[in-house]
């Protein structure tokens, strides 16, 4: 297999001072990969990708590249040639006669660039503009490998749909993909591998993100009790995934035990009824009522007429295209904002924590130790569990040197979690978050869910990160563009097929009323298959039978290899072969999963 790949690293290490980022690292990345780069922030993730793809050198060991491999990456922080406009950098400055006329790139322009003039200059966008420019050059460029640093941001739950089908198109044509991203739904519909970076080695997992954490929980169940929290985290995921989440466990028998078997006595990740019970006593009869406001902006109208009544425990993910007004809506809420006319009620009782999208109120010469103490020593969760700040800051990752550093020096993604811990420490009942998943990796993010499934006040969100939504609200309500806020009982699935379905310009529009309380648009329904005659379904289960003992065989026969590797760490070229022979099964036991899934739909009718 290494022969065939398009980029290999050997006993890579790279230090930074006194720290080891990657320790004598050995993987490799052939044509048609999708590999998820994941782990906690600081822990090496765009190191690796700076190593693999030749920005900085390693300080042991050896990268080697196919000579005539493209290499194509989307960093976090675009470069600028002055005077350059979004034209030049996308399509070499063609004229829109020319680009235009290949169905291909007018799709990924219209798809991501639609807001954008392309003849404007690059230094005169804001940031997430300049970044989406950057993602559709590397589209619409000719590479064999795409490196992908956080695609998602600044794309709202639409794009973030679109954005993954594409890449799923360019998988096809064995175009290799390295992707770091905190967006747990888009890892699991493009990844068929993932790698996790933590204490300088990098864990290899086969399959999407649900496969991930489901791998994840077998190592840390096998590996030992000392890290009984992270497990327990772990396990609690892959409780939601298998119970909640549609089709991306779909494996074979043996496979669905083991998640059983790991996942037996963990609880409902929450017990909706106890925390709105609890929340009625907090927060009363009334949290938020909206009477007939309606709110404009110059010629746009984002809310008309808009009635919404907004009770205690109410757990509501908020959608919309970017400009909708969710942010808006949000602050309205927080009395931030007044509308043009109508009024917003807030409940007597209520104790607001608003987590915005721009980081404020932190004292930037204080320490995180300091600043969390000037708060408070000691406080007590809404769960009415007490919780000094030491247990609150290890938590959330803030131990060690973290505790002494200035807020100054801190990193976005780190000051985004000491605000989000020093709103939950000011005892809210009511939490209005926007995008609270910006900047936090997902372990961090993991941690935050836990908090949330126990809390019994009412939280609305926005968000773009689909996997986050769907894990911690109840009920989801999007913003239509038109002034009206809607109810989707069918949740991201009903949206995104409502705005594939929308009506395009000029084809006249359907009256409103506002309300939030209206029905969601109808979501279309497909027609029955036929059903298997009794013969088949005999037939289907008998092939099931015999796949899982085939199955059951490969699955041992990997586990020797895998141990044989660890054997053979320290030779390169038995690594290689074994490596080789390892692949062989996985793909082998590809094709027995296939035929036992499509066995499974004829013996389930």
């Amino acid at each position: 297999m290494a022969a065939t790949n398009i980029l290999n690293a050997e006993r890579v290490t790279k230090t930074y001072g006194t720290r080891t980022i990657l320790d004598e690292v050995s993987l490799g990345l052939g044509k048609g990969d999708v590999i998820g780069v994941v782990g906690r922030n600081g822990d090496g993730k765009s190191t690796l990708l700076k190593v693999l793809t030749g920005a900085i050198e390693p300080d042991d060991g050896r990268v080697t590249r196919t000579g005539s491999v493209s290499i194509g990456v989307l960093t976090q922080a675009e470069q600028v040639c002055e005077g350059q406009t979004v034209r030049d950098l996308i399509v070499d400055g063609e004229p829109d006669h020319v680009w235009a006329r290949d169905a291909y790139r007018r799709a990924v322009v219209e798809h991501l660039l639609a807001d954008i003039d392309l003849d404007a200059e690059l230094s005169r966008l804001s940031g997430g503009e300049r970044r989406r420019a950057g993602l559709v050059s590397l589209m619409l460029g000719h590479h064999d490998l795409l490196v992908l640093d956080e695609p998602t941001n600044h794309l709202d739950v639409e794009a973030v749909a679109w954005l993954a089908d594409h890449l799923n198109a360019l998988q096809q044509r064995n175009i290799a993909m390295l992707v770091v991203s905190h967006d747990r739904w888009f890892l699991d519909a493009i990844c068929n591998r993932v790698w996790e970076v933590h204490d300088g080695v990098v864990d290899p997992y086969d399959g999407g993100y649900a496969a991930y954490v489901l791998a994840r929980a077998e190592r840390s169940r096998q590996a030992a009790a000392n890290e009984a929290r992270r497990q327990n985290l772990v396990r609690k995921e892959l409780a939601w995934l298998r119970r909640g989440a549609p089709a991306r466990t779909s494996k074979p028998k043996f496979r669905i035990e083991a998640a059983n078997t790991l996942i037996e006595d963990v609880p409902p990740p929450r017990d909706r009824l106890a925390l709105e019970q609890f929340s009625v006593s907090r927060l009363g009869k009334d949290v938020f009522d909206l009477e007939k406001v309606t709110l404009r902006f110059g010629e746009r109208t984002l809310l008309n007429q808009l009635t919404w009544s907004i009770g205690p425990g109410d757990r509501i993910g908020l959608l919309g295209v970017n400009g909708a007004g969710k942010t808006t809506l949000l602050n309205l809420l927080a009395h931030e904002l007044s509308p043009t006319s109508g009024r917003v009620k807030q409940g007597k009782t209520l104790r607001l924590g608003h987590l915005s999208q721009h980081i404020g109120e932190l004292d930037e010469r204080e320490t995180v130790l300091e600043s969390v103490n000037r708060l408070k020593q000691e406080t007590k969760l809404a769960t009415g569990k007490d919780a000094s700040a030491s247990n609150l800051l290890q938590e959330f990752g803030f131990t060690g040197e973290k505790l002494v550093t200035r807020i100054g020096e801190l990193s976005g993604g780190e000051r985004r979690r000491l605000s989000f811990l020093m709103i939950l420490m000011d005892e809210p009942n009511v939490l209005l978050l926007d995008e609270p998943t910006n900047d936090l990796d997902i372990d961090t993010l993991t941690v935050i869910e836990d908090y949330l499934d126990t809390w019994p006040g009412t939280m609305i969100i926005v968000s773009h990160d689909r996997y986050f939504l769907e894990r911690v609200t109840d009920y989801t309500y999007a913003l239509m563009g038109d002034g009206r806020c809607v109810l989707l009982p069918g949740g991201v699935d009903e949206y995104l097929e409502h705005r594939r379905k929308r009506p395009s310009p000029g084809s006249g529009n359907v009256g409103a009323t506002g309300s939030a309380d209206t029905d969601a648009p109808a979501t279309s329904e497909t027609g029955a298959q036929p059903k298997a005659s009794q013969a088949e379904v005999r037939q289907a289960r008998k092939d099931m039978s015999r796949i899982d003992g085939q199955l059951t065989k490969l699955r041992a026969r990997m586990e020797k290899t895998h141990a044989r590797m660890a054997e053979a760490a320290s030779d390169y070229a038995k690594l290689a072969e074994l490596q080789a022979e390892l692949q062989g099964a996985s793909d082998e036991a590809d094709e027995l999963e296939l035929a036992w899934l499509e066995a499974a739909e004829i013996a389930e009718g």
